[in-house]
């Protein structure tokens, strides 16, 4: 299965190879930024221009947590691989932790200058990486909310970074 989002405000998931639509949500008020698969494959979760982050229930094709906190557009999101977590990249220049259980914001990481434009999990890990339109990458802790490195060198904006 293929996950997609896109600028119509929906997200589809696609049957591979053959390419048939299998399921669509909607529910954004703005453009689809990012989309991600739950661990378990029984869930999902979209970020959006409308600064919110959803999570869906495949099985009911619907929106079961709308989580607010950013006061601009979500560029991207990314699970935990415990499945407990998300995480939230914003053009208001935080990052967000979300704890799924208690449907609340853990920790809002706070140190960029300007857009986050990626945020990802180091699998099995409580490290995520962050990239930012101020031209750096942090490292943080997302135990404490804590940066605890930060990589310079890009001259333009940085907008993705990932693990091996």
């Amino acid at each position: 299965i293929v996950l997609t989002g896109g600028d119509d405000r929906l997200w589809k998931t696609w049957g591979f190879p053959d390419g048939n639509i299998l399921l669509t949500g909607e529910g954004h008020t703005d453009w689809l930024s990012g989309c991600c698969f739950r661990p378990s494959g029984t869930q999902l979760v979209t970020s959006s221009g409308d600064s919110t982050v959803r999570l869906w229930d495949l099985s009911r094709c619907g929106c079961i947590l709308t989580l607010r906190g950013h006061s601009r557009a979500v560029h991207g999101c990314s699970w935990h691989s415990c499945g407990d977590f998300v995480a939230s990249a914003s053009a208001d220049g935080t990052s967000k932790i979300w704890d799924i259980n208690s449907e609340r914001c853990r920790y809002t990481l706070r140190g960029h200058k300007d857009s986050v434009n990626s945020i990802e999990f180091l699998p099995f890990s409580s490290t995520v990486v962050t990239s930012s339109t101020d031209k750096t990458l942090s490292l943080w802790d997302v135990r404490m909310g804590l940066r605890v490195y930060t990589f310079q060198g890009h001259v333009h904006s940085c907008n993705h970074a990932t693990f091996n």
